[in-house]
């Protein structure tokens, strides 16, 4: 009898509070005899656990039954109680409560070997505020007005139903549908220079996975970049996209939109990148030099 698949079973019906015994065979892959023991032995253990017999019928837990704290090993509170750390570091004021709470239950406190920040330098404050009211407004489906920054439209106003926030490539972005395009968009959070939250309320539309930006397919860049600097390219690059050239230079080959926002992150490598293609974002790259050369130039 596996302990593992014991507690499993005991999250499953937590979480849906009735299951049959097919349908918890099937979920953890064994025969309905293995589950109906592994019942009685949750049940010997002082689960309130039981079966009831009928149609609608199943294995099910008493309603108020609370998991208790001696559940978890001395080793499973530290790693909840450190992924409550991690929560916490989002700028979700609740984490911090919830640790304080948990510590108490399991009469622990969390070992400090990890620390997960992941505001800007210097913008601590303003960054937790604009998370904290995001979250607000995802949780209470609530419209927000946003003043928006985008890299090819420039600033714009927008009223949106925010209804995701998600942490994707170091970024955090807001998934909401957009009242001004009556569509669904994804917002880099901090882009958002400004926003207010509605007492306007509305119904959450799920956001469908077509629209998903992560996903689309965009055009391979093939880019040289000089040994000196490797430091940004391990940064900013997964290292399976990268080749290292016997001159110790870095051959990055990726996926990425050309737009305004990659000319000017690739000029700020100046002289230490070339574009190996496209040939169409080599010439971009160099008609722009050529405008900051004559602008700038005495």
């Amino acid at each position: 009898m596996s302990d593992s698949r014991l507690f499993k079973i005991l999250y499953y019906l937590l979480d849906r509070k009735h299951a049959t015994a097919p349908e918890l065979a099937e979920e953890f892959e064994v025969s309905t005899r293995t589950i109906y023991r592994d019942v009685e032995a949750l049940s010997s253990a002082g689960i309130p656990v039981y079966t009831e017999p009928g149609r609608n019928g199943g294995i099910c837990l008493l309603q108020d039954f609370i998991l208790d704290k001696t559940i978890f090993s001395e080793g499973e509170q530290q790693e909840l109680l450190t992924a409550l750390q991690g929560i916490s570091a989002t700028g979700y004021m609740g984490g911090k409560e919830m640790l304080t709470k948990l510590s108490a239950l399991f009469h622990v406190t969390a070992e400090n070997w990890l620390e997960v920040d992941f505001s800007h330098w210097g913008k601590r404050a303003y960054d937790s505020s604009k998370f904290e009211q995001l979250k607000t407004a995802v949780i209470q489906c609530r419209e927000v007005t946003i003043v928006y920054e985008s890299s090819g439209s420039g600033r714009s106003t927008r009223i949106v139903q925010p209804l995701k926030i998600c942490y994707k490539s170091k970024e955090w972005y807001l998934k909401a549908f957009c009242t001004k395009k009556q569509d669904f968009r994804i917002f880099k959070l901090n882009r958002i220079v400004e926003l207010e939250p509605s007492e306007n309320t509305f119904v959450p539309k799920p956001y469908p996975e077509e629209k998903n930006d992560f996903q689309q397919d965009f055009p391979q860049i093939v880019l040289l970049f000089s040994k000196e600097t490797a430091y940004r390219v391990y940064d900013e690059f997964d290292k399976t996209e990268m080749e290292l050239q016997e001159n110790g230079d870095l051959l990055v080959r990726t996926e990425m939109p050309v737009d305004p926002w990659l000319i000017g992150y690739l000029l700020s490598f100046g002289t230490q990148v070339e574009i190996v293609e496209p040939d169409g974002l080599r010439n971009m790259l160099a008609a722009q030099a050529q405008e900051i050369y004559r602008k700038h130039k005495p």
